[in-house]
């Protein structure tokens, strides 16, 4: 979805990506979730956390241990989503352009973003196992990944600095059927989480 202002709200451009056929955006196929913040409606493929309960991983290494489904559930949510920003790190050096991009008009900067990306994405399905780059992330993906189990049954707090804030305006979860089924589906993950340790 490149071509947005940087002051366009994520749910905005999110909400125009799905809802326009031209987009060919791929939703999640059955069984499967894309994880999305507060911010994002809840429904279906859609799995975001829960509200009420702490969420950024800081908040877990200045406070008490993880508890509850909820915490649990919330926990790993965050720490999937710092694998997330870390893949963007891998982008920014990789692609330097995409950290300090010129003064270029907005449609020539928008090329080069989608260019970026279609290169990456080449790079990733072709080469992706040799390129240093990708390997150095994958790395830390991997010991990051692996950690985060043993964080949760040992109550040890993870040393990640997530410090984004919300970016959501919506107060509340979504009343439809759709939401009311990731409502659900949220609380067997939490409780299969919680059952797991």
């Amino acid at each position: 979805m490149a071509g947005w202002e940087g002051s366009a709200h994520d749910t905005r451009i999110f909400l125009d990506a799905i809802r326009y056929p031209k987009y060919k955006f791929p939703h999640p196929p059955n069984g499967k979730y894309y994880l999305v913040d507060f911010g994002y409606p809840q429904m279906k493929g859609y799995l975001g956390p829960y509200r009420g309960q702490r969420y950024h991983l800081p908040d877990f290494c200045r406070g008490r241990p993880v508890s509850g489904k909820e915490e649990v559930f919330n926990h790993s949510h965050s720490s999937l989503r710092s694998v997330i920003k870390r893949t963007f790190g891998v982008l920014k050096k990789k692609w330097a352009i995409l950290r300090d991009m010129p003064s270029y008009s907005f449609e020539k900067q928008t090329m080069i973003v989608v260019a970026a990306m279609t290169i990456h994405n080449f790079i990733r399905k072709h080469a992706g196992r040799n390129d240093a780059d990708f390997m150095e992330y994958e790395d830390i993906n991997w010991a990051y990944e692996n950690n985060i189990d043993l964080e949760i049954v040992h109550g040890r707090e993870s040393d990640d600095d997530d410090d984004d804030d919300d970016d959501g305006d919506d107060d509340g979860e979504s009343n439809n059927s759709s939401g009311f089924e990731m409502e659900l589906t949220r609380d067997a993950i939490a409780s299969s989480l919680m059952n797991s340790l």
